[in-house]
């Protein structure tokens, strides 16, 4: 199954998040389509509206992060059960500005994947290097770091390999460095999971477009995209379902 995530980020705000939402509803070959999940991660403000527009169509609503802890005294902050009560599906985890401008750390996501399960969402686990760990070939340490939050009985799950180096910068991995990396993620994932781990899709996320989607979809292991910049344009967006949907895996 191909997989594709809108991460809206801090974009958006209610009249041009209803645009796009009826844009994409307006394309029933999209909102119906069996060949790609779909799924959008609008900020806090706008999930209830956007959970209630796509309600019945096969897009899932993601948050784009949440707190370990059910609830308490933590001002700006929002639990795995207000997502969920605000109609989310699942939950982005790791996203490098989150680890890079939040600080947060592999025991604090170790902490949050747990909660994830806990309230029945699925976790979108981003996972990938920085510029100076690729230079320095610590690539596959990195990645076996961050995935070793998994546990030996980890729950439902999607990862994403978003090399932070090609986040955002138009800078894009090369077709052999993505395809070694997800190979990487999937033995990695069959050492902990066995053959659950083929359930799990493994995104890339960096600087994904629709003018190279269709040659990322062509890689091994790639089951799909999260997206960002490109994302905001429903046109664009619906453009990589419609490329996604057609190359099913």
């Amino acid at each position: 199954m191909r997989c594709l995530v809108a991460n809206w980020k801090m974009n958006l705000l209610s009249a041009s998040a209803g645009a796009f939402c009826d844009a994409l509803l307006a394309d029933p070959s999209l909102a119906g389509s069996s060949g790609c999940q779909l799924g959008i991660a609008p900020p806090f403000t706008l999930l209830k509206q956007v959970s209630e527009a796509v309600r019945g169509r096969r897009i899932s609503v993601f948050g784009q992060n949440a707190r370990a802890e059910a609830e308490g005294a933590y001002t700006g902050d929002i639990s795995m059960a207000m997502l969920k009560d605000a109609g989310c599906a699942g939950v982005i985890l790791g996203h490098s500005e989150r680890r890079r401008l939040g600080g947060e750390t592999d025991a604090l996501l170790a902490a949050k994947l747990q909660a994830a399960w806990d309230a029945e969402l699925l976790p979108l686990l981003c996972i990938g290097e920085t510029l100076e760990e690729r230079e320095a070939e610590q690539t596959f340490p990195v990645l076996q770091r961050q995935l070793s939050i998994l546990g030996p009985k980890p729950g439902p799950l999607w990862i994403a390999y978003e090399p932070v180096w090609a986040i955002g910068t138009g800078r894009r991995a090369e077709a052999k460095q993505i395809q070694e990396a997800h190979a990487y993620i999937r033995a990695e994932l069959m050492t902990r999971m066995d053959e659950a781990a083929w359930r799990v899709p493994i995104l890339y996320g960096g600087s994904v477009a629709p003018d190279n989607f269709a040659e990322l979809l062509q890689i091994p292991e790639v089951a799909g995209g999260l997206v960002g910049g490109a994302s905001l344009d429903p046109a664009k967006f619906m453009a990589m379902a419609k490329t996604a949907a057609k190359t099913e895996e």
